[in-house]
């Protein structure tokens, strides 16, 4: 799934206007689709993109999140499948 999730992220990017957002959200706690698959993308961006600390959008006080800026959150600290959320906002 990966080629699939990496091309669908690339026609995101491509489709936001600059300053804008796109969140990459899997409920997978494999590395290969979620860091692997935000980080390889955002590298071979159609347009720049930066990443945008995750945490901040997730509700105030919520234990474990890592040290950003993706959040992998798990079933037994946060009681959700094991989602995976990345943000990434077009720079130009």
């Amino acid at each position: 799934m990966t080629k699939l999730q990496r091309e669908l992220l690339a026609a995101a990017i491509r489709a936001v206007r600059p300053g804008g957002v796109v969140a990459y959200v899997t409920c997978s706690p494999h590395l290969a689709e979620t860091q692997v698959t935000v980080t390889e993308s955002a590298r071979r961006a159609p347009h720049p993109v930066e990443f945008v600390d995750a945490r901040r959008l997730l509700p105030e006080g919520m234990p474990g999140l890592g040290t950003g800026p993706t959040v992998q959150l798990w079933p037994h600290r946060h009681g959700t499948d094991a989602m995976f959320l990345a943000v990434l906002r077009r720079t130009a």
